[in-house]
């Protein structure tokens, strides 16, 4: 079984060590930045976690409370991460894997079959938990002085943590592809996925795990204490692993947790390796069949054209194709629902800043607006890095169809800016109007953040269609990787660079007003100021609006020929 499981996972390290050794134009360069991000993240999460549980720590009798309350919470966030994930990573990798035609007819061992794909299901879909759980373990092992020892009993217990959920999760997909087509089951998978995070996220806002920093909110000290002792999920593996690191830390390990995790991952993989063999081969085939699409259009479709023929013809049809393909690819439409839910509780902790009371001043009040601006565009940014970088990506195999028709290379840029920027407009000016009416702003702070984030959803926008068109990768076959790509990690770089210059720029002019309206005793505002730094922060909108989608138009232009 070892040689045929090593014969089975050879391709993928081959590949993968090929495309690591291979020599590619600017290789370093991308290599150093993506270090260079991964250093600083590490950092701050590491900085942020070590002083925390510094503080947790110098507090006596329950400093330890915390810190294993703050692990168990993480851990149950990974957790779920890691369920998802493998439930939508093992569908691609039992089922829809380009080898598995090949796999299918070879005389393979089920077993080993398997194991291979339970592996590769474990490492695709695990490597960014494991990336953000790096600096975690390492500022609980600095701060709980863990030792060398610590690392071992981290990695002995997080390899059982990491095989739960994608024995778990294929079995899942396992039972699903037999009861539905293989490409049914991803669209409903999207949506199942969509869902649960949106629901892990309202569940953790609606759990208020603020109250633990605040314990005069207890009836007793009693109570807060035994809030802390009570397990966070006695039954789920993450209680098991937090229970394991916060013995070893405090110095009285349990081997019980440990005993679970391990007995737990043999009985994951054992009765999936069970059901694999009893379904996989139906399942398979199965896999082959293909969900029904119907080619008609509806009244919508009637009344979007009609409302769009004063465009023209070729510029109609473009939106029409890009609205299109957008609505059809499940896993495209069905991330508005969690974008939804962020956004609601966007606006519910806004609405519950304390603003109100004694110290706050008509200044502060506007101010915090202000500073607002820059949270809301990061969020633009990020939704405009999902759905409006990856445009000309999707385009995919069917580039050459629009290479090799009459088409306006202009044209086709320009129509997926305006239907990537007017939703995230509409989006941008309902978060900056609901929120700027719960904080009761004046009504030049309410004019001047209408007037910022407008222009810089125009410029984030700009920016996407352009680097999105410079660094395309129109192989892809998941819309979601496109974003994580070298092109999305400069674009994310280059948006929040162009945030807080227009926020920089702003800053002194807004300053100016608000402290001459509180403190002047009625001076006048300082005109030259307003003019010249919302103008330069125009400029710098415009320039960034403007200048990436002509050097898209001129890559593209260059390509044809």
């Amino acid at each position: 079984m070892l040689d045929e499981l090593r014969t089975l996972l050879a391709p993928k390290w081959l590949t993968a060590r090929a495309r690591a050794r291979k020599k590619e134009r600017g290789r370093a360069a991308r290599t150093a930045i993506l270090l260079t991000i991964g250093t600083i993240f590490w950092a701050f999460a590491f900085g942020l976690l070590y002083r925390l549980l510094a503080y947790f720590r110098g507090v006596p009798e329950i400093g330890p409370l915390l810190a294993g309350k703050l692990l168990g919470l993480i851990l149950v966030s990974f957790f779920s991460i890691l369920l998802l994930s493998n439930v939508i990573t093992a569908l691609s990798s039992f089922f829809l894997a380009r080898d598995l035609d090949l796999l299918a007819s070879a005389p393979v061992d089920w077993l080993s079959l398997y194991t291979a794909k339970l592996l590769e299901t474990v490492l695709n879909s695990s490597w960014m938990v494991v990336l953000m759980a790096v600096p975690m373990v390492t500022a609980y092992g600095t701060v709980y002085d863990g030792g060398p020892a610590f690392i071992a009993l981290a990695v002995l217990t997080f390899v059982p943590f990491l095989v739960i959920p994608a024995a778990l999760g294929s079995a899942i997909t396992l039972v699903l592809v037999n009861a539905f087509p293989a490409r049914r089951t991803r669209d409903i998978l999207s949506v199942i996925a969509v869902l649960a995070a949106a629901g892990l996220v309202v569940l953790f806002r609606l759990l208020r795990p603020e109250k633990l920093a605040r314990p005069e909110g207890f009836r007793s000290l009693v109570e807060f204490i035994s809030i802390l002792r009570t397990p966070t999920s006695p039954l789920l593996p993450s209680e098991w692993l937090s229970r394991s690191i916060m013995g070893w830390l405090t110095g009285s390990l349990d081997l019980l947790p440990l005993y679970l995790l391990w007995s737990s991952a043999a009985a994951a993989v054992v009765l999936g390796a069970l059901l694999h063999r009893r379904l996989y081969a139906r399942g398979f085939t199965k896999a082959q069949e293909s969900g029904e699409r119907w080619a008609c259009e509806g009244w919508t479709g009637r009344t979007a054209r009609w409302m769009l023929a004063p465009l023209g013809v070729v510029r109609r049809e473009l939106v029409l194709k890009e609205v299109r393909v957008f609505f059809r690819d499940t896993t495209q439409w069905s991330q508005l629902i969690l974008l939804a839910v962020l956004v609601v509780l966007y606006v519910f902790n806004i609405k519950f800043l304390p603003l109100t009371g004694d110290g706050i001043t008509f200044f502060i009040v506007n101010l915090v607006p202000f500073l607002n601006l820059a949270l809301a565009g990061f969020v633009l940014a990020s939704v405009a890095a999902r759905f409006v970088f990856p445009g000309v990506s999707l385009e995919g195999r069917t580039w050459w169809l629009l290479r090799a028709s009459p088409l306006p290379v202009r044209e086709l840029l320009w129509s997926k800016f305006w239907v990537g920027t007017l939703p995230l407009l509409v989006l941008a000016l309902a978060i900056v109007g609901v929120t700027n009416s719960l904080l009761h702003v004046s009504p030049f702070m309410f004019a001047v953040s209408v007037f910022t984030i407008t222009l810089m959803t125009f410029a984030l926008a700009g920016l996407a269609i352009g680097f999105g068109t410079v660094f395309p990768r129109f192989e892809t076959e998941n819309a979601a990787q496109i974003p994580t790509s070298f092109g999305g990690l400069l674009y994310m770089m280059s948006a929040v660079g162009v945030i807080g210059a227009v926020i920089v720029l702003e800053a002194r002019p807004v300053y100016s007003y608000l402290s001459a309206v509180s403190f002047g005793g009625g001076e006048s505002p300082p005109v030259i100021e307003l003019v010249l730094g919302f103008g330069l922060a125009a400029a710098v909108c415009l320039t960034a609006t403007f200048w990436p989608i002509r050097i898209a138009q001129a890559r593209l232009e260059a390509l044809e020929r």
